[in-house]
């Protein structure tokens, strides 16, 4: 009698097993598809808020913390007779600035310091009360006859102390090449807002260095970025003619762009009068610096820094024409978070393949 093959039975294996294995795959990439929608979808309702702000009051009013009305700011009367200082927090050319408490919520209350900087005051203060969005830093109130200023308190701080911030227990979840380019996101979101505001395009002067950009803004606590310091903020009109020069004085070093920088050589004395005026794209010149600064040296940096390099690369062109605007480096950013946060998520379905 003629013996089966052992085997027999496990002829049909090699078909079978494929055809599950397949089936078990584009599960498992469906729901790998799903979970990357979900997250994508996330993050660009968290985009967004820099771009919308439904919780926004109308002119003249403000909300904050567990408010959930609007309040008219606050006037002369209110500040002197509501608002108690704290401690000095920070002094600089134009303010010093307290710690304030106002019905047990910490504030910040700025004061003008020097009387001759009184127009730069007013100005900050000219440009707080119509730029105000999810860009910039909540106005509660002002006192122009007392030259005073009342905003929002956020405890991180300027985007100077970042790096402390992110190495503080609480937060060190924080710092990872994802977030920090969100934060770069939001940067740049703030010059796109400046370079197109409701007034017009806007140039953020007090950038003359590294340190000096990062004085300007404020870290929230939910980690996204906000403009603080608004004094020196000129408009380019190019239909009228109408350039900036970032103050009276040489600037100097690699941080400022080309056209900032006196363009007569040493041989010459430098006249403010003999300084050509230049537009917006000075702020663009300094994003891949700032950027750079964002992204730190965490694992995964330098491959965000690979996706940036052409752009940063335009970014520094010579000729202020040949740079991108705002909003071109913003939907790069975007594109590249977007691209970089696909690729985190497929390297698992590309074994499985």
């Amino acid at each position: 009698m003629e013996k089966k093959p052992h085997f027999a039975r496990r002829e049909f294996l090699p078909r079978e097993v494929p055809s599950i294995s397949l089936a078990l795959l584009l599960a498992a990439v469906l729901l790998l598809n799903a979970l990357l929608y979900l997250y994508l979808s996330k993050f660009s309702s968290s985009l967004g808020r820099v771009e919308t702000d439904s919780g926004l009051c109308p002119f003249g009013h403000f909300k904050f913390g567990a408010v959930k009305n609007c309040s008219p700011w606050l006037s002369c009367e209110a500040i002197n007779r509501e608002v108690r200082k704290l401690k000095c927090v920070g002094e600089g050319a134009v303010k010093k600035v307290f710690l304030s408490e106002w019905k047990e919520q910490k504030v910040v209350l700025s004061q003008l310091t020097n009387s001759e900087l009184k127009e730069d005051f007013l100005h900050g203060l000219k440009m707080l009360k119509a730029l105000q969005s999810k860009h910039v830093v909540r106005l509660l109130g002002y006192c122009e006859q007392q030259f005073t200023i009342l905003t929002e308190y956020h405890p991180l701080g300027s985007l100077r102390g970042l790096n402390e911030t992110l190495h503080i227990p609480k937060y060190q979840g924080m710092n990872t090449w994802h977030r920090r380019l969100m934060l770069a996101i939001d940067y740049v979101g703030v010059i796109r807002y400046l370079h197109s505001s409701p007034l017009g395009t806007l140039v953020m002067c007090d950038s003359n260095d590294l340190d000096k950009v990062l004085s300007q803004y404020l870290l929230t606590s939910d980690f996204h970025v906000l403009v603080n310091d608004l004094d020196a903020l000129p408009l380019v009109n190019r239909s009228a003619g109408r350039l900036v020069k970032c103050g009276h004085r040489e600037l100097r070093g690699e941080f400022v762009a080309p056209e900032q920088r006196w363009p007569y050589g040493e041989d010459v004395p430098f006249e403010d009068d003999l300084m050509p005026p230049y537009d917006e794209k000075t702020d663009i010149w300094k994003i891949p610096d700032v950027s750079n600064f964002f992204l730190g040296h965490v694992e995964g940096s330098d491959i965000v820094r690979l996706h940036l390099f052409d752009i940063h690369a335009a970014c520094k062109k010579k000729d202020p024409a040949e740079r991108p605007s705002a909003q071109e480096v913003l939907d790069t950013y975007r594109k590249v978070l977007t691209l970089l946060i696909r690729e985190a998520a497929m390297p698992g379905t590309r074994e499985m393949l």
